[in-house]
């Protein structure tokens, strides 16, 4: 199975020495659940060409410092790429930046919030969950790190998982049961020690101490990253199955 990395956003060279870039972490947490997984890693933010949706099996979208709804060049264009993996049939992920980007390809809208960032742990509770999403039970918790928001979901969307601080903070798209795309904002690449490195190297400077000081207090607590890895896996594959066969 080919999957495609749309890296975009950078990890900082200090970060970068530690866990690696996105493409390569992602890679690692992939590989957990499709050991013989191939990548294709497009670094748009770095002024890479997409190709086609075809090029892929898959393709999941990174985080990111960028906002969905800046005016560059390769923002409209990976939209409009998301348009063409869904007219195609090509299954998406979208995590955090890529879970507002899809949002926003798709008719959505996404805000930086009046809530403020969102950091460190939280906690979600499910809603409307298909079957094979069963294992995330009625609540999940994940590492936030965003301050933009979806703020009006595309009609095509179900919302899956919200919070008080994030009312739309997982979604499936289409079919909930044979879904074109599902998308996260939580993080379930990261771990405590990136989510400190990121305070530590980038966010103590812009994030309130109060909100900074709640975050690192909460890394200990467990997370559902590992579910979240298995889900993904297991649309990503299903989805891909489901393309072959209807061309077959």
């Amino acid at each position: 199975m080919r999957i495609g990395i749309l890296e975009t956003g950078n990890v900082s060279d200090a970060l970068k020495a530690r866990f690696g870039d996105y493409p390569s972490i992602f890679h690692a947490l992939i590989q957990t659940r499709l050991p013989d997984a191939e990548f294709i890693d497009v670094s748009i933010v770095n002024g890479e060409k997409l190709g086609r949706p075809d090029d892929a099996d898959g393709w999941l979208i990174t985080g990111s410092r960028h906002g969905v709804y800046e005016d560059l060049d390769w923002i409209n264009a990976l939209k409009a790429f998301v348009r063409d993996c869904v007219a195609q049939n090509v299954p998406l992920v979208g995590i955090c930046f890529g879970h507002q980007l899809i949002a926003e390809a798709m008719g959505g809208k996404v805000e930086k919030s009046e809530r403020g960032w969102g950091l460190g742990v939280h906690e979600y509770q499910t809603h409307n969950l298909p079957g094979w999403m069963a294992d995330l039970k009625s609540s999940f918790k994940g590492y936030a790190v965003h301050q933009d928001q979806i703020v009006t979901p595309p009609s095509s969307a179900q919302i899956i998982a919200s919070s008080e601080f994030c009312p739309y903070a997982a979604m499936v798209y289409g079919n909930p049961d044979a879904p074109d795309a599902i998308t996260v904002q939580s993080h379930p690449e990261m771990t405590a020690e990136f989510v400190q490195g990121l305070i530590d190297t980038r966010l103590n400077a812009i994030v309130p101490a109060e909100r900074v000081a709640l975050a690192e207090a909460g890394l200990v607590q467990q997370v559902q990253n590992d579910i979240w890895t298995a889900l993904i896996a297991r649309f990503l594959e299903a989805a891909s199955k489901r393309r072959a066969s209807a061309a077959a």
